[in-house]
């Protein structure tokens, strides 16, 4: 609570949605990150997740659409969430990196069960890095990896049809 007061923003890793990843690999407990998530979506603090994909582990499409309907339930449909690639290191060097469709796959069940803001992470080029207009579609900021290649945003709306963007925009 004290962190809200004073950031503007907030990124949470999300390791897994499932207890048992985290009783076997975090060592710790699911509830109290989502309680989490939840007390900084209720702030005006700016909230993003990040949910690191791994092969066998977490990247079930079950645990995918519980996950994205969990968060449009009770966050909503505009919290970004972002799937990213997992690379083998540490103490999982012998699961593959994670393959691109897995992370699509992940995107567009996320997309389905209503999250406008789905992204793609550690697959630098790839479209899904990108933020688009989730009334039209139009491109509204372009990345490459942690570049940001164009914004075409308006005064936090999109260009083409006004629907306005949440975010911080400067």
């Amino acid at each position: 609570k004290e962190l809200i007061e004073v950031v503007d923003a907030i990124k949470v890793d999300l390791k897994a949605f499932t207890q048992s990843f985290y009783d076997k690999y975090v060592r710790g407990e699911l509830q109290p990150v989502l309680e989490a998530i939840k007390l900084i979506a209720a702030s005006p603090v700016w909230l993003e997740i990040v949910y690191l994909v791994i092969p066998t582990l977490n990247d079930s499409p079950e645990e995918i659409r519980q996950l994205s309907r969990w968060l449009k339930q009770e966050i909503g449909p505009d919290v970004p969430i972002h799937f990213s690639r997992f690379h083998p290191m540490y103490l999982l060097k012998n699961l593959p990196p994670t393959p691109i469709a897995t992370l699509e796959q992940a995107r567009q069940i996320a997309r389905e069960e209503g999250l406008h803001y789905v992204y793609i992470g550690n697959v630098p080029g790839h479209e899904g890095e990108s933020t688009y207009c989730p009334n039209c579609g139009e491109l509204l900021i372009k990345r490459w990896g942690f570049d940001v290649l164009k914004i075409s945003l308006r005064n936090g709306k999109c260009p083409r049809c006004q629907t306005p963007i949440p975010g911080v925009w400067g």
